[in-house]
């Protein structure tokens, strides 16, 4: 039953696949139709137009066989040396300095982040206690009346 369960999730993604197909092939984004399916499966999913549990078997069973993919590249890379030994510094330069551009990137979104949620929840803590001295007040005047 498992079995079936995976095919059938593994035709569902095929399915977003080839709507980003027609998509693009209509539009001429200039985005891989992949891309395009990606987004329409993540905006079913976040609409929650799509359960999780839908895709889920299928999405783990292609990642389980994602690394197969990278294979014939990095064959093919090995069969020709000669491509890194002329750009081979350049692109570890390149992997290097892209790594660290992320790394920065990325920490600066963070704290970014981190200081609004922190200036949220300080307002929001403001406003709870100006609702209670509201609160104390009108209790004080109902006592007094």
């Amino acid at each position: 039953m498992k079995v079936i369960r995976i095919i059938l999730q593994v035709m569902l993604l095929y399915v977003f696949y080839y709507i980003g197909v027609f998509v693009v092939e209509m539009t001429h984004l200039p985005l891989p139709a992949s891309i395009i399916g990606l987004v329409l499966l993540f905006i079913c999913l976040y609409f929650k137009w799509i359960k999780v549990d839908y895709v889920k078997d299928g999405a783990n069973f292609l990642i389980g066989f994602m690394t197969l993919f990278f294979i014939p590249p990095i064959i093919g890379i090995i069969d020709y040396p000669e491509l890194l030994s002329v750009s081979g510094s350049l692109l570890v330069a390149s992997v290097i300095i892209s790594t660290l551009f992320v790394l920065f990137t990325t920490s600066l979104i963070c704290q970014w982040i981190e200081k609004k949620e922190l200036a949220m929840k300080e307002k929001k803590e403001l406003a709870m206690e100006k609702e209670g001295e509201r609160d104390v007040d009108r209790t004080s005047e109902c006592i007094h009346h």
